[in-house]
């Protein structure tokens, strides 16, 4: 590990060095690169910097134990620096892990009512407003692309676009099964009712890492429908797409656009095939994990949003961090959960790496 962390720390000031040459600015995509790079490597540099200054502090407080008169301050030194430098190598083992090569995308995110009926459409409907304020609070951009509503507000079936540093990173846990207990509105006996909705999150292909054949689609317009009255859509804008080698189908109407439909549909049809390429390539190692963190597996209930007890449980996580806030994580904070999960993701694959002697 020592000599891949020295390695990264000599890369680092290349790039810095390229960056401080003005010629660089003249090549954005070469800048691009670079900037890039030097954002993914100076965390790493930084922490083995400090790690090796607190090797330096150990091996100083070592010698100063000679001292009789040193001999206690050396001690208590001693102790701290060990405290930091075995920190600092738990932090290093964290941020050496293979990163996903996703996680910077922009995300597809889709949300369909599952069991319990209207109550199901409610909670879909719930869940995509959870989203849209999360995104608000991260600076993300979220765009609904296509929305299949119910008379009382509920939602069957919903797509979006999510874009923003770190989109993927952040959504990726949320894909499977998410499962309420509550009263409906719909209720009058005041039961509680079980109800689910299910959760998909794709990370946005480029044009350029998936390309479909012209000839494979079929593309059909129609009208999209709308709230009544001067929003109603007279021109056939909204666009449906059918991959016809794997029966794939995408629609979009949110724009009064056809082209722009258009342009999103394929978008999401890219995402699509893109995953589902990704997923197969994918198969053999998913079916060998035991958790649940991190698969996007979409056919386990991967939690539980329990009203009467006011709280949300991930089922993923276990002990005391697998309780949270029903209030803050139904208005869009997730990141207390977002972060829970990706530390239970890197504690997952380092205890991987270490029963394989990585």
């Amino acid at each position: 590990m020592l000599e891949k962390l020295q390695a990264i720390a000599r890369r680092l000031d290349q790039v810095e060095r390229q960056l401080s040459d003005p010629a660089i600015y003249a090549d954005r995509e070469m800048l691009t690169r670079l900037s890039r790079e030097q954002k993914e490597l100076t965390p790493i540099a930084a922490a083995f910097r400090a790690w090796q200054q607190a090797e330096d502090d150990c091996a100083q407080a070592q010698e100063l134990l000679t001292d009789p008169e040193m001999r206690e301050l050396a001690q208590e030194e001693l102790r701290r620096a060990r405290q930091e430098r075995d920190r600092l190598s738990e932090e290093l083992k964290r941020l050496l892990l293979p990163r996903d090569p996703n996680d910077d995308r922009n995300v597809i995110l889709e949300v369909r009512a599952g069991i319990g009926g209207e109550e199901g459409a409610l909670f879909a409907a719930d869940l995509l407003r959870m989203y849209a304020l999360y995104a608000e609070r991260r600076g993300w951009n979220m765009e609904l692309v296509y929305e299949n509503t119910t008379e009382l507000g509920g939602v069957k079936e919903a797509s979006a676009t999510i874009e923003g540093q770190g989109a993927w990173s952040r959504l990726k846990f949320e894909a499977g099964t998410h499962r309420v207990q509550r009263v409906p509105e719909t209720e009058s006996s005041g039961r509680i009712q079980t109800s689910a909705a299910t959760v998909a999150v794709m990370p946005e292909a480029e044009e350029v890492e998936f390309t479909i054949d012209p000839k494979d689609l079929q593309i059909d317009t129609f009208r999209s429908s709308g709230a009544g009255g001067q929003h109603v859509n007279k021109t056939e804008s909204a666009i449906r797409i059918t991959h016809l080698p794997t029966g794939t189908v995408v629609e979009c109407q949110d724009e009064r656009s056809q082209y722009k439909n258009k342009d999103r549909a394929m978008k999401i049809l890219r995402s699509k095939l893109y995953e589902a390429q990704q997923e197969k390539q994918n198969a053999a190692i998913a079916a060998q994990r035991k958790s649940q963190v991190g698969t996007g597996d979409r056919s386990g209930k991967i939690r539980t949003y329990n009203f009467p007890q006011n709280r949300v449980t991930d089922h993923r996580l276990t002990g005391d961090v697998k309780n949270f806030n029903i209030a803050a994580v139904i208005n869009g904070d997730l990141d207390p959960l977002v972060d829970a999960l990706t530390l239970a993701d890197q504690a997952r694959r380092l205890q991987e790496g270490a029963e394989k002697g990585e």
